[in-house]
């Protein structure tokens, strides 16, 4: 199976610091075109259109077409896996936390 008929993974899509601020951008608006969406980033629309590539890849994007252009909207449903991985760590580090807290008052 090649990679372009795979569906990407979540984690792998929010990785790069230029899909999270385009996640970013696309939170605050209800669609945008990519000719204002490629104006928030030093690069070229090429390489602004490669990232949504991947976004939409992994279910992060839903893409409209209007006419002759492309407009995209988020979709966060697939953010919940990574919350529910993130929240598993955060109750073991509390539960850790906690722990180290009752060794501590133990020798006072």
């Amino acid at each position: 199976m090649n990679e372009k008929s795979q569906v990407r993974d979540v984690y792998d899509a929010v990785a790069d610091p230029t899909r999270r601020k385009l996640i970013q951008l696309l939170a605050e608006v209800e669609e945008l075109p990519l000719h204002e969406i490629t104006v928030h980033f030093q690069m070229g629309r090429t390489a602004v259109s490669k990232h949504l590539a991947i976004l939409k890849d992994a279910g992060l994007l839903i893409a409209r077409k209007v006419g002759r252009e492309t407009r995209y909207r988020l979709n966060a449903t697939p953010l919940k896996e990574i919350q529910d991985w993130v929240s598993f760590y955060e109750g073991f580090w509390n539960e850790r936390m906690d722990k180290l807290k009752l060794l501590l008052e133990e020798k006072k």
